[in-house]
């Protein structure tokens, strides 16, 4: 599972990363060219690929936490072991959820962000003077790809230590077999 998810990170992040690129090269969002259209029109494409599959890549580790989670409950019932394996499975995933759906909606909001930097003219803050929609869309863009790979990192670790809960498990189940004289 960790070299999927590695694989999948790698991608979402690469289209995370274009749909960025895109966007700069889109220089003035208002403008009414041929070519700022075009653009506009790829990044918009783009942009929303990258949040599908980066939203693919999120519920892949939820239903790779559901999954094992389960399994686990249903061995310990099954072996009557010591449930500090499944404990700590559940703290993996309740610690890792609630992070990943702060992520899914940061990278849902980018879209009304985007599109309040094409239709609005430059809002007007107080203290601060003239704040462009397209430069907010910016910052708040950057932002959410270093906090989505962050998060990245931070499922690969949950993964990565519940791998080690599984492989702990399936030792415990074959001990138990060996000792009760079942096959293995």
């Amino acid at each position: 599972m960790k070299r999927i998810f590695l694989t999948l990170t790698i991608l979402s992040t690469l289209l995370l990363l274009a749909a960025l690129v895109l966007g700069f090269e889109i220089g003035d969002p208002r403008s009414v060219s041929r070519a700022t259209r075009r653009l506009l029109s790829y990044h918009l494409l783009e942009s929303v690929a990258a949040l599908i599959f980066a939203a693919l890549v999120h519920a892949v580790l939820l239903i790779y936490f559901m999954g094992t989670s389960r399994w686990m409950d249903e061995a310990r019932q099954a072996y009557k072991f010591d449930s500090r394996w499944c404990d700590e499975n559940r703290r993996l995933k309740n610690r890792t959820i609630p992070v990943m759906a702060v992520c899914m909606l940061l990278l849902i909001l980018n879209i009304p962000l985007g599109a309040l930097s094409v239709d609005r003219p430059d809002w007007s803050v107080p203290g601060i003077g003239a704040v462009s929609p397209s430069r907010v869309h910016l910052v708040f863009a950057v932002l959410t790809v270093v906090i989505n790979l962050a998060v990245n990192a931070m499922e690969y670790r949950a993964i990565r230590r519940n791998g080690q809960l599984i492989v702990e498990v399936v030792s415990e189940v074959r001990r138990i077999r060996e000792a009760r004289g079942l096959p293995v």
